[in-house]
């Protein structure tokens, strides 16, 4: 990390959990050197992030929360987790949305920036077991009126989580009646040996339907999710067609994906060819238009 006097609140914050994780911990001193701020706003954004849970100060500096496998973080303390990474990732996944298509977007903060971004992609049916992502779509057609090409929304019913998704029978019956062209899937965690993991058990059947109901998945997950395992377990990395991610992925963290997936998008980086030709690396398209992968 480089000095920077003017980094907002929300890039300190991601830059001083980075480093709390990849370091298994700070000291204060430490990261006022680093980041070029004072003392008191380096203390104020440990407050800050040990409030949404995601670290533990400790005297002098700041430790990582160990999470056991069942914690489910709620949709609020999530949302304000790696905020540039998520917009990256979700701008770069709209791009390849293609008009007319049946789209299926899982509950989380990810798949929710993405949301913002596919409202004036024309003619979508959008399937969706988030309250959040419905919501968005909603929203604006409460603002805007109903307008021509304006999305399809189907909310699949069921019983709320901490995330505000929509899981259990109701919701699994839903989606197991539905076929979707492209699922995109948020997830909680993302490794070679678990695959895709979520804490909630209902939530990680609801999300099996989802992958099964897709003739493709899409993987939106920040770099932070690599290497975190959930306590159930719900697709194979061998089930996944693309994983949009950003660019804090490390570089061995992508050789071992490319040996699973057929493509890794990473945001804001030059194409080159993975691993025995087995994943892309591609540059974020900022106005890209339809893509003949959908």
């Amino acid at each position: 990390m480089s000095e920077n006097q003017n980094l907002l609140a929300e890039q300190r914050r991601a830059l001083i959990l980075d480093e709390v994780r990849r370091r298994g911990g700070v000291r204060v001193n430490e990261l006022t050197r680093k980041l070029g701020v004072s003392d008191m706003t380096v203390r104020r954004d440990l407050d800050a992030l040990a409030r949404q849970g995601v670290l533990e100060k400790v005297h002098g500096g700041a430790v990582p929360v160990v999470e056991a496998s069942t914690h489910e973080p709620g949709f609020e303390a999530k949302s304000g987790l790696e905020l540039n990474a998520k917009e990256d990732i979700a701008r770069t996944a709209a791009s390849l949305v293609a008009p007319g298509t049946a789209i299926a977007l899982s509950g989380g903060t990810t798949t929710y920036a993405l949301a913002h971004h596919l409202l004036d992609v024309p003619d979508l049916t959008v399937v969706t077991n988030s309250v959040r992502v419905a919501d968005v779509f909603h929203s604006a057609q409460r603002t805007s009126g109903r307008r021509q090409g304006a999305a399809t929304v189907v909310l699949t019913g069921g019983v709320r989580t901490p995330s505000d998704s929509l899981v259990g029978p109701v919701a699994d019956q839903a989606i197991g009646a539905l076929h979707f062209d492209v699922l995109f899937l948020g997830v909680h965690g993302i490794s070679a040996e678990a695959g895709l993991s979520t804490p909630n058990l209902a939530e990680a059947e609801t999300n099996r339907r989802l992958v099964q109901s897709a003739r493709r998945v899409i993987v939106v997950a920040d770099h932070t999710k690599w290497g975190t395992v959930g306590l159930s377990s719900f697709a194979t990395l061998e089930q996944v067609d693309t994983l949009v991610t950003d660019s804090g992925l490390p570089t061995e963290a992508r050789a071992e994906i490319s040996e699973h997936l057929r493509r890794l998008v990473v945001t804001d980086e030059a194409a080159e060819p993975g691993p025995d030709g087995q994943a892309d690396i591609v540059r974020r398209a900022e106005n890209a238009g339809s893509t003949a992968d959908i």
